[in-house]
């Protein structure tokens, strides 16, 4: 965001059904969140909400890959391009994903921010990637991510040898460690097989739910892609049950299921609230999946018999909350 080169009032799209960290980079980088609503199924942006949201103070859109499917970036690029908009997509859950047999992280985006964090499908124990086709975004980028240092500024007139640096704008700290980058590009190799893992284990999930009512797995997009299956997230027909959505996630926990949330809705979170307002009624599917979204337990090294005893647990709750 800051790398955009964002003014005060120029604003970003994006989708409420993410990590804070999507909306706190647009807040830190200077513009104005605006939230578009998500499909039912997906929990994708919503193309057409985008639409709708777009006017004379957008300066970017920021699609998120929600759990590792892929976002219709396509579709919204055709949006962006008529206004001179840029792309920046959240890729946190998408390394390995495919959009129509590419991968996210080599379309046509401004740029991708992919993260690193212990639980993603790699990992370098913190920090992330950015990836970008644009040389004056990577640039800025690199002189972004360590305090704003230039040093081939000074080899036109420094004397060889010496360790002279300039500085041309005021960066941070973002520089990923050697040692990190050691573990991801070892795990970078693991990446096929993690990914079909997941895809294993989700499709055992899929089936073992595909009876109980009150269970409900995310829908899957209808244009060629590969999932990365970093989440495998359920919806709870909560009007089908004795509790709500917290009260089933304990009694989960209680017989020793992980389990996660993923996410509460940004515009619930009181520091949006407070400073956008309420936009519960107007984000309708977003604030409707995030009082009833449960993520299961999904890694690579998910033994089958865990897998199986997470399965048991959750159709047993099912069935003894059952209205």
């Amino acid at each position: 965001m800051v790398a955009l080169g964002l003014e005060p009032g120029d604003e970003v799209i994006t989708s409420p059904m993410t990590w804070p960290a999507t909306v706190n980079a647009i807040v830190f980088g200077g513009g104005t969140p605006v939230f578009a609503d998500v499909e039912p199924e997906t929990l994708n942006l919503d193309t057409a909400s985008v639409a709708r949201k777009l006017g004379p103070k957008t300066r970017a859109i920021l699609p998120v890959h929600f759990a590792g499917q892929p976002c219709d970036v396509d579709a919204i690029l055709d949006l962006a391009k008529a206004g001179g908009i840029a792309v920046v997509e959240d890729a946190a859950h998408a390394i390995g994903t495919e959009l129509r047999g590419r991968r996210i992280g080599g379309l046509e985006t401004e740029a991708a921010v992919f993260s690193f964090h212990p639980i993603k499908n790699i990992t370098t124990a913190e920090g992330g990637m950015v990836t970008t086709g644009n040389p004056d975004i990577a640039r800025r980028l690199r002189l972004l991510r360590f305090h704003g240092v230039e040093r081939d500024a000074w080899k036109a007139y420094g004397r060889p040898g010496l360790a002279r640096y300039d500085v041309l704008i005021p960066g941070f700290k973002y520089n990923l460690t050697d040692l990190q980058a050691a573990l991801g590009v070892h795990q970078l190799s693991k990446l096929g097989g993690f990914l079909s893992r997941r895809a294993l284990l989700a499709q055992r999930y899929d089936e073992a739910f595909a009876d109980v009512p009150e269970i409900r797995p995310l829908g899957r997009v209808a244009y060629p892609h590969r999932h990365a299956h970093h989440l495998y997230a359920v919806r709870l027909a909560t009007e089908r049950l004795t509790v709500d959505r917290d009260g089933f996630m304990a009694e989960l926990q209680t017989a020793g299921v992980n389990v996660g949330l993923h996410f509460t809705a940004v515009h619930e979170l009181t520091y949006y609230r407070e400073r956008l307002g309420d936009f519960s009624a107007d984000l309708a599917v977003a604030t409707d999946a995030s009082r009833r979204i449960v993520s299961l337990p999904l890694y690579p090294s998910l033994s089958d018999e865990d897998q199986g005893y997470v399965i048991d647990v959750v159709r047993r709750t099912a069935r003894a909350r059952r209205r």
